[in-house]
């Protein structure tokens, strides 16, 4: 079976048609040499459109929908954030009412700030030890859904950043008991369910979510940039979706990328079960390193079990994520003697965490040397931090105004020491992961500008979406 059906098109096209068309390079080497300009090319006949695929294109993401198992997948050129922005206003007309995980990315938060909708918060459980957030108890979203019943559709993040997982198929049949359908953030978890003979769990489609948006650059072997929306409701129109995709999409797609999203699809069609075999077996090389490990800390990996964390329903195990505490360092000191001394340069560093993510492409002795390097760090003496760990996401405050309502207002800048008991009018986030600890039309508490001093001192940058930071906030006058 030819892996790479796009790019094989677009290899004929280029050796057969002289361009009088965009892009501007024509084909030929342009000013960077290596990048694969031969299939840079624009929409004409026979490279097929994807906001009007009759052709390669249709064919390619029919045959990705039938990989993953959606009734229909549409290929995703500007990340996640895309297919969020996309979906959330397919579903919830402007103006109307969702009900929303608050550890959503900060795309969520921007549809609701574009649709000008009212969210109705799910605060997640805190795994304890971690300092981290679990999944989204199914009795919350119950709960919700009573005390909501004018929402529109239920948004949840699955896997997190961190790889905890939600009981969506049980969050489902709530939603569908309401005729409310279900969005799953899954760009972090491409990979699951796909070949569950590897061991990993399965994804939000088969679980009987409506609509499933996915990085594919995250977890899979595409390119950055590159991601998947997927549709499988009978409580949600395909139309409704393609029309906002033709909104919150480019209408200049790089065929670049729709070749990584389609090679993607047939490496893993012709060889996917031997790679996700041989990434089960790194990550379990990498539990017997972990099992030796006294000071670190690996959630869910080594002798650490899902049963020791209440509030965990389950975990995505290609997920590594180091707890420092134990050694009484942050998270950015290991991570900065990983980088200097073993060359490993993980994904994220914030408070007394570090996360390493895994993928297939990690090679058999990869994990196992990161496993090593654990070992030998946990002997050595770090700067001891004494200071209590930061919530990560900590509780929000009452929400005095919708978010659009807040950022049209007017609004001054004050020292955010200062800023208890204002209501916030802009966004402040830690990124990596983007996931807003303060968002406009909430009341700062003292709890965030706790956590917010905390994780500068621990070495995570804080962002502030509109006013200059560093010590401001913007606020609702």
């Amino acid at each position: 079976m030819n892996e790479h059906l796009l790019q094989s098109q677009l290899s004929e096209y280029a050796n057969s048609i002289t361009p009088l068309h965009m892009p501007g390079h024509k084909r030929k080497d342009g000013p960077v040499p290596g990048l694969p300009y031969e299939w840079d090319v624009t929409e004409v006949p026979g490279t097929d459109d994807l906001h009007d695929p009759q052709g390669i294109l249709a064919q390619a993401m029919e045959r990705t929908a039938r990989l993953f198992g959606a009734k229909k997948t549409w290929y995703l050129v500007n990340g996640s954030t895309g297919g969020l922005l996309a979906s959330v206003r397919a579903l919830a007309p402007y103006g109307s009412q969702v009900i929303v995980a608050r550890n959503c990315h900060k795309a969520v938060y921007h549809a609701l700030e574009l649709g000008n909708l009212t969210a109705h918060w799910l605060l997640p459980p805190l795994l304890a030890g971690f300092n981290i957030y679990g999944g989204i108890p199914a009795a919350s979203v119950e709960t919700a859904l009573k005390l909501c019943p004018k929402a529109k559709c239920v948004i949840l993040t699955s896997p997190t950043y961190e790889g905890v997982l939600s009981d969506v198929a049980a969050i489902a049949r709530l939603c569908h008991r309401q005729g409310i359908p279900l969005l799953v953030d899954e760009a972090h978890g491409a990979h699951l369910g796909l070949f569950p003979a590897s061991g990993f769990p399965p994804g939000a489609l088969s679980q009987g979510a409506d609509v499933v948006v996915q990085s594919a650059h995250k977890t899979l072997p595409s390119l950055t940039q590159t991601a998947l929306l997927h549709w499988n409701s009978q409580l949600v129109a395909s139309e409704a979706l393609s029309r906002q995709l033709s909104v919150f999409e480019t209408s200049s797609p790089s065929y670049p990328l729709m070749a990584s999203l389609d090679g993607c699809t047939g490496l893993l069609q012709n060889r996917g079960e031997a790679l996700f075999s041989a990434w089960a077996r790194a990550l379990a090389r990498f539990d017997e390193k972990a099992k030796k490990l006294c000071r670190f800390q690996v959630l869910c990996h080594g002798n650490d079990e899902p049963a020791n964390h209440p509030g965990l329903f389950a975990y995505d195990k290609s997920k590594l994520l180091v707890n420092c505490r134990g050694i009484g360092a942050t998270g950015n000191a290991v991570a900065e003697a990983l980088r200097s001394r073993f060359l490993f340069e993980t994904e994220m560093a914030q408070g007394q965490n570090l996360l390493a993510m895994t993928g297939l492409s990690d090679g058999p002795q990869l994990l196992e040397n990161f496993g090593e390097a654990l070992l030998q760090l946990e002997k050595e003496a770090f700067p001891h931090f004494e200071q209590a760990l930061p919530l990560l996401l900590p509780k929000p405050g009452k929400a005095c105004l919708s978010i659009a309502e807040a950022l049209a207002r007017p609004q001054k800048e004050i020292p955010l020491a200062t800023a208890a008991g204002e209501v916030a009018g802009e966004y402040v986030f830690t990124y990596p992961p983007g996931v807003p600890l303060l968002a406009p039309g909430e009341t700062v508490t003292k709890e965030f500008l706790a956590a917010a001093k905390a994780l500068e001192a621990q070495g995570s940058r804080l962002r502030f979406s509109h006013g200059k930071g560093r010590g401001y906030l913007r606020v609702v006058t």
